[in-house]
């Protein structure tokens, strides 16, 4: 279990670089304010790619025992997966509203010059 944590953190420190290197352009308010952000993106990814192979490994349904009887249910990674992608994708839609927004150019068809020619 301790191997997997140290590896785990490996992953949120890699993911965290990652991405501190896409917002290192941000402004200094902007990219203090995206530092919690990164650090919360950077866990939920490691955490997400653990309950991906967990699910991978052993499936969506769980059986379950209670008392003289089974019953099937939804996997417990399953149902922490499906609310944390929800969580990081909310996250990332967050950090990405911090850049700026990019103003479409507008390419000169030449009309306004034939107008103001006549």
């Amino acid at each position: 279990m301790v191997r997997k944590n140290i590896e785990k953190e490996k992953e949120i420190k890699k993911e965290a670089a990652r991405l501190k290197r896409i917002f290192k352009e941000l402004d200094a308010n902007k990219k203090s304010a995206s530092e919690g952000l990164i650090q919360e993106a950077a866990f939920m990814r490691a955490t997400l790619t653990q309950l991906k192979e967990d699910i991978n490994l052993n499936g969506t349904i769980d059986e379950m025992e209670q008392g003289g009887y089974s019953i099937m249910r939804e996997s417990p990674a399953v149902k922490t997966y499906n609310t944390m992608i929800q969580r990081y994708t909310t996250v990332m839609k967050e950090l990405l509203s911090l850049f700026p927004k990019e103003v479409p150019e507008l390419k000169d068809d030449g009309f306004d010059a034939f107008v103001r020619e006549r």
